[in-house]
C-alpha cells in the first residue's frame, strides 16, 4: 500500500519529501513515540489527532484520516532512523524543535514519563539535530502547559 512512501524514503540519497510524505512520516513517527511504552491508548490517539490536525490545518475527520494511514506505515516501517532523517530534510530547525514538543506531549499524555519513552526521545532528537538541552526545555515546555 505505502511502497512507494517505503521506496522513497529508503532510497540510497533520499530527496527531500514533498509535504504529503513528510506528513506521514512525522505522524508514523509521532505514533512510534506513543507506541514505545507498549501502551497505544485513546488519550495517545487523540493528541495525535489534534497534533496533526493544528499543524497540518486539518479537521477532526482530515487528522484522524491522516493519523490511520501514518499507523500502517509505523507497522510496516523499517526502522526510526529513516523517518528522523525524512523529517529533518523535509522540515525546516524551528519547526523541528516544535515536532520534538509534539513527541513530548505524546509522551507525556498520559501522566508518566516511561523509560522507553526517554530513550526513544533521547535518540531522535539528536537525529533531528535538536540538542538535548533544547529537547529539555520543549519538555518543560509541555510539563508546564500540562500544569496550567
Amino acid at each position: 500500500m505505502f511502497a512507494d512512501f517505503f521506496k522513497r524514503l529508503t532510497a540510497p540519497d533520499p530527496s527531500p519529501l514533498n509535504d504529503a510524505d513528510a506528513r506521514l512520516a512525522l505522524g508514523a513517527l509521532l505514533v512510534r513515540i506513543a507506541k514505545s511504552d507498549h501502551v497505544y491508548d485513546v488519550r495517545e490517539i487523540a493528541l495525535i489527532d489534534s497534533i496533526l490536525a493544528s499543524r497540518y490545518h486539518l479537521n477532526v475527520v482530515e487528522a484522524a484520516q491522516l493519523r490511520a494511514k501514518c499507523e500502517a506505515i509505523e507497522h510496516d516501517a523499517p526502522d526510526t532512523v529513516r523517518f528522523t532523517r525524512a523529517i529533518k530534510d523535509a522540515v525546516v530547525y524551528d519547526d523541528r524543535e516544535a515536532v520534538i514538543e509534539s513527541f513530548w506531549e505524546v509522551v507525556l499524555a498520559d501522566g508518566e514519563r516511561r523509560p522507553d519513552e526517554d530513550a526513544l526521545l533521547r535518540m531522535v532528537a539528536p537525529m533531528l539535530g535538536v540538542s538535548d538541552q533544547a529537547s529539555n526545555m520543549a519538555r518543560r515546555r509541555v510539563e508546564a502547559a500540562r500544569e496550567a
